[in-house]
């Protein structure tokens, strides 16, 4: 892997190939690594800048959406790129959405996973003042190292425990698709997982996202989302997929919102590479 992290920007590059884009999802930063193993043994390479307040990039860059993508850009042409699969993940939707809206000519296809699309968590919400206090800047480094050392000591209780904000589901009906790999995963996620400035950003910036960008979205884009997602409701996917005009939408039975883990894990993974080799970025771009 390569990484880089200069005052501004916080990026890792794994792999080689067709580079993909990562807009990466809430709480983690540019060490993210759910689904990757898959981009990378299929001949991708996956790039990961620390988005906005997040990892070691400057909060100064989530001033806006626009401003944000503006160093994504940067990125791209300081690495030499002309053109990218952009994947948005959870909270990192909207960025993903404003990028392809807004550089067109630099995206080759756009895949939104378990993203946010629109207004999602507002001051109304008690998610919303829950995180306002749990994440705030000057606590969430306490908040997440108090979660990691429970998660260590007693990985099965607090995968029970933090169960239900993933899914809708019970954890006894999601029984029958779980993994045994997955309460590892959760723990691995747990003790990776920072918010710094960056939840509080996307607190905003979620909302900043217009059915206007969606509508300019003008590359093949694939929307994959649980069904049993307790994270982000049904109605992000389905609000994607009547505004982005060149959009599939692909509804996955994985128990919740993490949909790399579980039985079906390997239906996100194929479905996902058969996207991207059916929209292969030819001649430019290669990292």
């Amino acid at each position: 892997m390569e990484s880089c992290s200069k005052k501004r920007n916080d990026y890792s590059i794994i792999g080689k190939g067709d580079p993909i884009l990562v807009m990466h999802g809430g709480h983690s930063n540019c060490l993210e690594e759910f689904g990757y193993r898959a981009l990378v043994e299929n001949g991708f390479s996956v790039i990961t800048p620390s988005r906005a307040g997040y990892g070691a990039t400057s909060k100064k860059v989530g001033k806006s959406l626009a401003t944000a993508c503006s160093y994504y850009t940067r990125l791209l042409a300081h690495l030499n790129i002309e053109k990218v699969h952009l994947l948005a993940i959870s909270a990192g939707g909207p960025s993903g959405i404003y990028f392809a809206a807004h550089y067109p000519e630099l995206v080759a296809s756009l895949t939104l996973q378990s993203a946010v699309t629109k207004e999602w968590l507002t001051p109304r919400d008690k998610e919303y003042k829950a995180a306002r206090f749990l994440f705030r800047p000057k606590v969430e480094k306490y908040t997440w190292k108090l979660i990691s050392l429970m998660n260590n000591k007693f990985p099965q209780y607090i995968f029970k425990q933090m169960f239900p904000s993933f899914s809708n589901l019970t954890y006894d009906e999601a029984k029958s698709k779980l993994n045994k790999e997955d309460v590892e995963a959760m723990r691995k996620m747990n003790n990776r997982q920072l918010s710094g400035y960056g939840f509080f950003i996307d607190l905003i910036q979620v909302n900043e996202i217009s059915s206007k960008d969606l509508q300019a979205v003008s590359c093949p884009t694939l929307i994959m989302h649980s069904k049993h997602d307790g994270s982000v409701p049904l109605e992000h996917p389905y609000y994607a997929n009547e505004n982005i005009r060149s959009s599939e939408l692909c509804l996955l039975d994985s128990w919740g919102h993490l949909i790399w883990l579980g039985k079906s894990s390997e239906e996100t993974d194929i479905n996902l590479i058969k996207f991207l080799n059916s929209n292969q970025i030819l001649g430019v771009g290669k990292y």
